[in-house]
């Protein structure tokens, strides 16, 4: 998995996740990411030779997949996703996919045609991220950001600050919440979110793990951070990268 350099979150939550199985290994590399906005200077972060280049790492540990543990697409488009997946595999000859192709992969398994959207993000990251959304065939009914661009500052959010923005935004009657954001602890929210509004709440860092896992023929995760993700998903080699 290629992380943001920041991101305090996913890489304990993906071993959390994963508890005492022995039937799969994660690692991880870093590119810099300090903050991320609308910006050229927030986009260049997420450049293709940047990827490319902490995929040449992975790949040396003879990986199975290599993904992109950021949700930088949902904001820049899926096809700047398309072009990094598409980038890693030419480069190492490995598969590979992006948290935000992961998402939009589970919407479509799951029939999830709107959201209620729960991010660390300002207003107008939420609107593009809706604008993106939108694009894939997904409406965005309500959207709720913490305000937040500093990277350490979004890793600070609780998990049961999570919960009130989760109510909010159900009350818009979407199909599912997704929080959106691998420095978001949501996976650590899911369980209680999704018993008190009764509709289907995926998290970025739980969905990009469970897609990994069924690209790789894996079984599934426990159902307490999510569905049960890998075997709804259904995903095979190269699904998600070409969604």
């Amino acid at each position: 998995m290629i992380v943001p350099s920041s991101n305090t979150c996913l890489e304990p939550t993906t071993y959390r996740m994963l508890g005492e199985r022995t039937d799969v290994s994660v690692h991880f590399t870093r590119i810099p990411v300090g903050r991320v906005g609308l910006d050229g200077t927030s986009d260049a972060q997420f450049d293709t030779a940047a990827m490319e280049a902490a995929a040449v790492l992975l790949a040396a540990a003879n990986v199975d997949v290599i993904a992109f543990n950021g949700t930088a697409g949902s904001w820049l488009g899926t096809a700047h996703d398309r072009a990094i997946t598409d980038a890693i595999t030419t480069k190492t000859g490995v598969r590979a996919l992006t948290s935000t192709q992961a998402t939009l992969a589970a919407f479509t398994a799951l029939g999830v045609r709107s959201i209620g959207l729960v991010t660390p993000y300002p207003d107008d990251m939420n609107a593009r991220i809706g604008e993106c959304y939108r694009d894939e065939g997904v409406t965005v009914t309500a959207a709720h950001g913490f305000g937040l661009t500093e990277t350490a500052d979004i890793g600070r959010i609780r998990a049961d600050e999570l919960l009130a923005p989760t109510r909010l935004v159900a009350q818009s009657g979407p199909d599912a919440v997704a929080y959106v954001c691998t420095n978001l602890h949501g996976a650590d929210a899911v369980e209680d979110a999704r018993a008190e509004i009764g509709i289907p709440v995926v998290d970025s860092v739980a969905i990009t793990l469970a897609a990994c896992l069924a690209m790789v023929g894996a079984g599934p995760l426990n159902p307490r951070w999510g569905l049960d993700l890998a075997g709804t998903l259904g995903l095979t080699s190269g699904t998600v990268a070409r969604s």
